[in-house]
């Protein structure tokens, strides 16, 4: 690996304004690399080398007339979610096998238009549903903490001199989920951004589990167009980045409103980076009671306490919060996005794109005749039989079921209820403070065996992050510690309603007392 592959974003925008290196020179070490290890590893479902190639050649050009936009030159990678014209978009699923979009996505397009180079679409739970990538059709991604091939973990921590520790395991780690491949091509130096989408915690959760920063701004501040939907009311584009900093810029890219998205915030675009002082006096910090469940593991406890007190000693007040509708969280999440995954599914049916599984033919053919196909309803049956996972089938069936006549009311319409009272907890805590902090998952990375005794047991990956996404609200997650594993644990803030300048601010602030500097190797 390069030491370009090392850069952050800030340090490449610098170095290629500066003349140090070319976007050629970036795209093609971060190709380098991913092609050295993508096959053991499956970040990438597409690798778009020529696209990237081409894609530099004309920001060095831009650069060399001293023009180019905000990230001129700068390598991404998309989470293979987002519609990209004219390259494979699958979602993760076989029922989208062969789909190449005739349009480009809102945030993509962004993107693009500010000088960003596309290295090639990352892997994911099938329709982002998961917390693991393990549902993905491609199969799951292999977290870069974790050297597979010896089924060895070496950790390297600059804080200590490259001291390096060996920790066996006994299976590869997964990343999270669901945007697990773009969070692992972060953490694995494959990119310096990587676009990633949270419904109810699928940019954080990954961050967390990779040691990376994830943010996902508020419902509304991302265009949601072009972006294969699974639950619409949640769904929501952001960047997974090495620090802050990087975080900052790329939502300054992202963001905006879009006429095409009903839902987007008619709102102007701050510059976020310009924000970042990192001076927290006086602001007041919250600290749910509602966070720390039985049982909760003392490392993550020991970094959440931690958290808090460096903010208090970079002048923050420490409050005592409660949100006490936070254990209502995950039992309402998981009716409303289900229900909307059923309806948002429903328009895959093999006639227009994807994947098409013909029935038998029902009537023989003729002496001499052409042979009848089965029934439209047949085909239908067929191509979702074999085009969706065990995991959507799952939740389109949960979904079908609390939609359904004589279970809406008792499901559905009271599930809605309680997301607003969810949401009311968090309007009433940010009346009294101005980003409330908790851990963003309720441990580190697992294995590959983990074999929960029933699906409830791994939606608890979602805990913490769940109840910011059923109120819309900003929420990043930050690395906050190594574990006695040498795993990274997730710190996760929370802001108002677009008040990503705030969230932002703090999370930096926090980063540099922190000081996180670990990294994997053996990738």
């Amino acid at each position: 690996m390069t030491e370009l592959n090392r850069l952050t974003l800030a340090a490449m925008r610098d170095g290629l304004r500066a003349k140090k290196f070319s976007a050629v020179e970036l795209a093609e070490a971060h190709l380098a690399e991913i092609e050295k290890i993508n096959a053991d590893t499956n970040v990438f479902i597409t690798i778009t080398r020529d696209r990237a190639l081409e894609m530099a050649k004309v920001s060095d050009a831009k650069l060399a007339k001293g023009h180019g936009g905000l990230i001129e030159g700068i390598p991404v990678s998309v989470k293979d979610l987002f519609c990209t014209k004219d390259v494979l978009t699958t979602a993760a699923s076989h029922i989208l096998d062969g789909f190449k979009p005739p349009y480009e996505s809102t945030v993509t397009q962004k993107i693009w238009d500010a000088g960003g180079i596309m290295l090639g679409k990352t892997n994911l739970d099938e329709f982002a549903m998961g917390s693991s990538n393990m549902t993905s059709y491609y199969g799951p991604v292999k977290n870069p903490w974790q050297k597979v091939a010896s089924g060895e973990c070496r950790v390297v921590s600059k804080q200590e001199d490259n001291n390096s520790s060996l920790i066996t395991r006994h299976s590869p780690l997964v990343p999270g989920g669901s945007s697990g491949g773009s969070a692992a091509a972060v953490a694995a130096g494959l990119c310096p951004i990587a676009l990633g989408t949270d419904t109810g915690g699928s940019i954080r959760q990954p961050a967390s589990f990779c040691g990376i920063v994830g943010i996902k701004p508020t419902y509304g501040r991302c265009s949601r167009w072009g972006i294969v939907a699974f639950a619409s009311s949640l769904d929501q584009a952001g960047p997974l980045t090495r620090n802050v900093r990087d975080a900052a810029i790329m939502l300054s890219v992202m963001c905006g409103h879009d006429a095409k998205d009903s839902t987007s915030a008619p709102l102007s675009v701050p510059d976020f980076e310009k924000m970042l002082t990192g001076n927290v006096a006086g602001k007041k910090i919250g600290i749910p009671k509602e966070y720390r469940p039985d049982g909760m593991d003392s490392e993550i406890l020991a970094m959440w306490n931690k958290g808090a007190q460096l903010l208090k000693e970079a002048g923050a007040e420490i409050v005592d919060i409660s949100l006490p509708h936070t254990k209502y969280a995950l039992a309402t999440y998981y009716i409303v996005a289900p229900a909307e995954c059923s309806s948002n599914l429903a328009r895959y049916d093999g006639v227009r794109y994807g994947l098409r599984v013909m029935p038998s033919p029902s009537i023989p053919p003729a002496s001499g005749g052409e042979e009848r196909g089965g029934s439209l309803t047949a085909m239908y049956e067929k191509t979702r039989a074999a085009g969706f996972g065990h995991e959507v089938k799952r939740r389109i069936l949960i979904g079908t079921y609390v939609l359904s006549a004589g279970y809406y009311d008792a499901y559905y319409k009271k599930a809605q209820r309680v997301r607003w009272l969810i949401a009311e907890d968090f309007r009433k805590a940010f009346e009294k403070v101005d980003a409330i902090l908790t851990p963003t998952a309720p441990s580190a990375a697992f294995g590959f065996d983990y074999e929960p005794s029933d699906p409830v047991e791994m939606y608890l990956n979602d805990v913490f992050t769940v109840p910011c996404s059923l109120a819309g609200l900003p929420g990043i997650s930050i690395p906050g510690a190594l574990n006695k594993d040498g795993l990274p644990l997730g710190l996760q803030l929370i802001g108002k309603a677009f008040d990503e300048e705030t969230v932002l601010n703090v999370a930096y602030a926090l980063e540099q007392e922190i000081n996180f500097k670990t990294t994997p190797s053996g990738v």
